[in-house]
């Protein structure tokens, strides 16, 4: 179930880039349909990586990388909040739910491979 979970986070990752790219270099916000895909395979994996968590009993690096993706999901919150209401989705805010999802994903391919 780790495997599953990380291959999603991987493509919500995907699309994260595209939308930080939007974001970044044509300074506006990125469509709403991607934001929604992204978000959507971002919870699908979470929900698995918390099954994954809750039944295995695999603690360590991947509780740590489940509490940090809870914490970037949040952020994806604060940040679908910006999308709905039409603003500029503060940059500051992309930057660190990136960061937190990045070394959340480095975490859980730890707890994958072992290290």
């Amino acid at each position: 179930m780790l495997t599953i979970a990380a291959v999603l986070f991987a493509v919500a990752a995907l699309g994260g880039l595209v939308m930080a790219y939007i974001h970044f270099k044509h300074d506006r916000n990125p469509p709403g349909a991607l934001a929604a895909l992204h978000g959507i395979v971002g919870a699908t994996a979470l929900v698995i990586l918390l099954i994954a968590v809750a039944t295995t009993g695999a603690g360590g690096r991947a509780a740590w990388a489940l509490g940090l993706f809870v914490a970037a999901a949040l952020g994806g919150f604060y940040l679908v909040s910006f999308h709905v209401r039409k603003r500029r989705l503060p940059s500051q805010v992309v930057v660190i739910h990136a960061l937190v999802a990045v070394v959340a994903f480095a975490l859980l391919l730890a707890a994958i491979v072992g290290i």
